[in-house]
Order: structure tokens, then C-alpha cells, then sequence
């Protein structure tokens, strides 16, 4: 009954920025840049836990404890510059979702952000009228589907696991591979995703019925197996796409796109294959728009002390 707040949190970590990035570097590189995925992966595992804890120990959100104590203009300088991160990162999240859609049926990407846009509302009006643990079960109902989306392709392409097991000592082919590299902690790492934790144990924990049994340091204890458990799926989900890029996209043409992935993953894997790929990045855009929106309002209320409601 306690795990569910990361599980929201990692839905950041899977989103179709990620897909790009980790596509693009398997295709080019092969298995020669796993190490960085496994090592970003610890990294996100470490900050998401901090900032989970942060919530629980002080009862305020990570943008709160700045908010409370930085002068006005140092304080509005900090909001603008996350909410252009969130916001960034949103944009990207839309995107990906459209193209999903526009994969799947054929619609223009404007129409497909529309959608995307307004069943992301019904998303964060799920968490608003029912509670948070529903919002919860409900994403991670879509990062199961993700989880199954990006990993179909595995069970008809396996890896060369030898291969795989010499990515993981860190090394690069080129200055080209540093920048692919970089491009995959920045899809790893997602500073939204780091804000919204400490608001999502508390929004969770401060209202959950039962738990007034338990003590801070338990609710730490029990984040600390939330943490693990969903970023080490969402890591698995991140791998899972470079070694299917790696065994079965390895050369192919235009996989620097997510469009261009989808057709070399339908033309080397088959349609259906194309196709559950698409419904699992359709799923990643949906969850993650609805993530990126929830983490701009936390910013918002912590840093401004003005709060936004996510529906009305």
C-alpha cells in the first residue's frame, strides 16, 4: 500500500525523449554506450530518492524550500528557468504522443497534440477527483503499457548478450558519441520528475487513511523500495530500447527520428511489432504530458506561492 509516488515519478523517465535518445544510440553505436544508461539510471535513482525523502522529513516540496527562503527576485529568476525546463520537456512529451497518434491513424500532428492535450487533463482530473492513489494505479496501468510497447521487439529479436556485457564498460567511438551519450543522461535525468517527487510522497502519505501508525523513518524505508522498484522498470524499459536498436536497427537509415525508428522496427521486425511500439509510445506521451503539467503546477505553488489547480 505504500509504493505508488515513484511509480509516477519514473513515467519521466520513459517518455519519448527517451525513446529518441536511446533508439538513435543503438542504432549508430550498437552495445557500445549501455554503460551510460545503467550509470544515469543510478543517478536518477539517488536524486529521486533525495528528493522523496525531502518530502516526508520536512512535509514541504523541494520547490517550497527555496521558495520559502529566497528574496523575490532571485525567487521569480528560479521559477521562470524550471517552469521553461518543465515546459521543454513537456513540449517534446506532446510531440512524441502526436506522432504516436498520427502513426496509429493518421492524423495530423495539431490534431494529435489536441488530443493528446485534453486526455492528459482527464488524466490529471482522475488524480484530482478521485485521489492519488487512483491517479497512481491508473499510470501505472499506461507504464505497463509501455513497458510492453518498447519491449515487444526483444522477444523477437534477442540481443547478443556477450555484446551487451562489453557496453557496459564505459568507453566512446568519437566525439559524435560523447554527444549521444549526452543526450541520454539529459533524456534520463529529468529535473521535472525531481520536483514532483517530493510533493507526490506527501500528497500521497499526507492523506492516505491507516498510515498514521507508521513512523518517518519507515515511510523513508518503504521510499526507498518505491524508488527502487520503479526506476529500476524504467531503467530496464531505457536498456530494453537500446538493445533492441542495437540487434535489430544497428545501420539502418533515419533512426535519428521517432518516426524514422518506428519504420525501421516495423520493416525489420514486422508491422505488428511497428504497431504495438507505437501504442506503447502512444502511452508514454499520455502519461508523461500529464506528469509534465502536474510538476509545473508544484513549481508554481512552491516558488510563487500560487496555486493552480491541474482541473478546474
Amino acid at each position: 500500500p505504500l509504493l505508488g509516488p515513484a511509480f509516477v515519478a519514473a513515467v519521466a523517465y520513459v517518455d519519448p525523449g527517451n525513446v529518441a535518445a536511446n533508439v538513435t544510440a543503438g542504432a549508430r553505436y550498437g552495445y557500445l554506450l549501455l554503460w551510460v544508461l545503467v550509470l544515469s539510471n543510478v543517478s536518477a535513482m539517488l536524486v529521486q530518492y533525495l528528493s522523496a525523502k525531502l518530502g516526508i522529513v520536512t512535509g514541504r516540496s523541494l520547490p517550497q524550500i527555496p521558495g520559502d527562503h529566497l528574496p523575490t527576485a532571485p525567487r521569480i529568476m528560479y521559477w521562470i528557468q524550471a517552469e521553461v525546463v518543465a515546459a521543454a520537456t513537456d513540449l517534446a512529451e506532446v510531440i512524441g504522443g502526436a506522432l504516436a497518434l498520427k502513426l496509429l491513424f493518421g492524423l495530423p500532428l495539431l490534431w494529435g497534440g489536441v488530443i493528446l492535450g485534453a486526455v492528459s487533463l482527464v488524466l490529471l482530473l482522475v488524480q484530482s477527483r478521485r485521489g492519488q492513489q487512483v491517479f497512481e494505479f491508473v499510470i501505472m496501468g499506461l507504464l505497463l503499457v509501455i513497458t510492453l510497447g518498447f519491449l515487444a521487439g526483444l522477444f523477437v529479436d534477442p540481443p547478443d548478450w556477450a555484446q551487451a556485457g562489453e557496453g557496459l564498460l564505459p568507453r566512446f567511438a568519437g566525439s559524435d558519441s560523447v554527444l549521444v551519450a549526452a543526450s541520454m543522461l539529459g533524456a534520463t535525468v529529468m529535473p521535472h520528475a525531481v520536483y514532483l517527487h517530493s510533493s507526490l510522497v506527501n500528497d500521497r502519505h499526507g492523506k492516505a487513511a491507516g498510515l498514521g501508525h507508521l513512523t518517518r523513518s519507515e515511510l523513508i524505508r518503504a521510499t526507498k523500495v518505491d524508488v527502487t522498484w520503479a526506476l529500476t522498470l524504467a531503467g530496464l524499459v531505457n536498456i530494453g530500447l537500446l538493445l533492441l536498436a542495437a540487434s535489430a536497427l544497428q545501420g539502418a537509415a533515419g533512426t535519428d527520428t521517432i518516426e524514422g525508428a518506428h519504420a525501421a522496427i516495423a520493416s525489420s521486425l514486422g508491422p505488428t511489432v511497428g504497431m504495438i511500439f507505437a501504442v506503447g509510445l502512444l502511452a508514454s506521451g499520455l502519461a508523461s504530458t500529464s506528469i509534465g503539467a502536474y510538476a509545473g503546477s508544484e513549481i508554481m505553488r512552491g516558488l510563487l506561492h500560487v496555486n493552480v489547480p491541474l482541473v478546474m
